[in-house]
């Protein structure tokens, strides 16, 4: 077994942290970049080199299955000095120098398996929160037996599925040794690419309540479980996934997910089902006919998270929301894997879960926390003030805002790049325009303005852009390509004066714009616009005379905090 070279690092990186500290380490690698050629290896030399014995822990029996398959697939030396206590296998092995264990059969059993110098934990991010729990009670009971026993980590996600580092001073891990990050393997070609449908509406989870850093699971599947959005998300499954091998969705519940399985069983599409109460020998069927690519479309409910491998998998459609960013890089990772059958894997998004949480390889995780953070704010759709949320006028232009709507989920998937630096162009229609005078911020006095446009093109969704008919240079040059493209008036000697032209019907109205948007930016570019016909010269020059309209609050306007 040869390692790659982050394998290679990530290995000496672990015995180094072992040399030099006494506290646990934790190794990062991406799913499917090849955690256990790392276990092996540490395995191998523990027991090879230093006579050691080593115990890896695991806390569901499919991983434990994995754990040993694969260590027997990669280290076939190894392969009679492995052992397995588990009550699901029905073994219960104790005098081989590598045991797989789970973690529910052994943690008040540790003095059976004798003296252990070395524990690895596959899928740290499984780990309880700080205080007792079956990890901690089972490492206190070896610490009894061996005193200088050594904790190793090994996951893709260095925080627990709610929220919070898993790595710290008073937890089981200490400190990350070792981390090597998404985009990076997959420019070396060890990952598969991802790649998003085009779109940025995201599901609406405002109602939604969390209990223990993740929404409300009843809560969800109600709000997702309503059978006209079922049936619009599945007609673009169908439409999306027409060149695609193998589709894996995650549903919200039991009956979300088998609603979904009878919609798509209507157009034609096949679709299994898995979840936490399917008998045994159903699942393993199911799931051997999905990996075979007999079955082309799996609907699962939290049963394929988490160290579940499926090569085949090119679309990964989240057809329920999360709070965790830990269970929403491990969906997403499913489609990491290499396969001879496909390029990339496209990612599905009903649940606005990449808006939620940002680029998979590029989350920023934050430690769970109470109150005292900065009061709700909103931003008017049409003059683009930041309110506090409590208003529902704005009091700079007297916008009313609407009744807030509850939506179960997306009738589209919304693509927010699941990749940061990823580009996208999208198309959207414009349904209305609206133009205005704009003022750099702390800008001095005498400093060129320019005129604001905003084009309306979804329910709140606004598009920006900025003309410049006061500056210089290449942003006046600009502005004149932008105004000649438009209108047969003159160009506009002020911004103030182009507004009033546009607002008196003087330009082209536009029919659509393309939106450039790179993932991880704050801003997105308006890259090209389709216009209707540039309109006839105005007639009466006193149009171009009229005043703006005066937007703004009174004095008796009070903020409500």
């Amino acid at each position: 077994m040869e390692l790659r070279p982050y394998q290679k690092e990530a290995v000496d990186a672990v015995y180094d942290h072992l040399r030099k500290r006494d506290d646990h380490p934790c190794v990062v690698i991406p799913t499917a970049g090849g955690k256990t050629p790392v276990m092996a290896t540490i395995c191998r030399d523990a027991v090879q080199q230093w006579g050691g014995r080593v115990l890896i822990l695991a806390h569901v029996k499919e991983l434990l299955e994995q754990a040993v398959e694969k260590l027997h697939a990669m280290a076939p030396d190894l392969w009679n000095r492995i052992g397995v206590y588990s009550a699901g296998m029905k073994s219960r092995d104790t005098e081989h120098p590598i045991i797989v264990a789970g973690i529910q059969s052994v943690y008040r059993r540790a003095a059976e398996l004798g003296s252990i110098d070395l524990i690895l934990i596959d899928e740290a991010h499984m780990l309880p929160p700080d205080g007792e729990g079956m990890y901690r009670t089972f490492l206190a009971e070896a610490r009894v037996v061996n005193p200088n026993v050594r904790l190793v980590g090994l996951t893709a996600t260095p925080y627990r599925m709610s929220t919070g580092l898993i790595c710290g001073p008073d937890n089981l891990l200490n400190h990350v040794c070792y981390e090597v990050g998404v985009r990076e393997l997959m420019a070396q070609g060890y990952l598969c690419p991802l790649k998003t449908k085009a779109g940025r509406r995201k599901a609406d989870t405002s109602g939604l309540h969390l209990r223990g850093g993740e929404f409300v699971a009843g809560e969800v599947e109600e709000l997702m479980d309503d059978d006209g959005l079922v049936r619009s998300a599945c007609g673009e499954i169908v439409e999306h996934a027409r060149d695609r091998h193998s589709v894996l969705i995650f549903a919200a519940g039991v009956q979300h997910a088998l609603h979904v399985q009878r919609v798509l069983g209507e157009t034609g599409l096949a679709c299994g089902f898995v979840c936490g109460d399917t008998p045994q020998a159903e699942r393993a069927e199911t799931l051997k006919r999905f990996k075979e690519g007999g079955l082309r479309c799996l609907v699962n409910v939290n049963v394929l998270t988490t160290g579940f491998d499926a090569p085949n998998i090119d679309c990964v459609a989240l057809l329920r929301p999360t709070n965790s960013p830990g269970l929403y890089y491990q969906m997403v990772g499913r489609g990491f894997r290499l396969d001879p059958s496909k390029e990339n894997c496209l990612v599905l998004d009903f649940g606005g879960n990449i808006l939620r949480h940002g680029p998979v390889d590029a989350l920023e995780i934050k430690e769970r926390s109470g109150g005292g953070g900065e009061a709700p704010a909103k931003e008017c759709p049409q003059c683009r003030a930041v309110i506090h949320a409590a208003y529902s006028v704005c009091p700079d232009c007297g916008y009313e805002f609407p009744q807030p709507k509850r939506e179960p989920h997306e009738r589209e998937a919304s693509t927010a790049s699941v990749l940061s630096g990823e580009v996208t162009e999208t198309e959207h229609e414009v349904h209305a325009v609206y133009y205005g005078v704009h003022i750099k911020r702390d800008a001095p006095e005498g400093h060129p303005r320019s005129m604001r446009v905003d084009y309306r093109v979804g329910f709140h969704d606004y598009k920006s852009e900025w003309v410049c008919f006061e500056h210089s240079g290449y942003a006046r040059g600009k502005a004149e390509a932008w105004w000649r493209a438009r209108s047969c008036e003159p160009f506009p000697e002020s911004s103030e004066e182009a507004v009033r032209i546009c607002e008196a019907g003087g330009v082209a109205e536009p029919v659509s714009i393309t939106v450039h948007s790179v993932s991880g930016e704050k801003y997105d570019r308006i890259t090209n616009h389709k216009l209707g016909l540039i309109p006839p010269r105005l007639e009466a020059c006193d149009q171009r005379d009229g005043n703006l309209p005066e937007y703004g609050g009174t004095e008796e306007d009070e903020l409500p905090f």
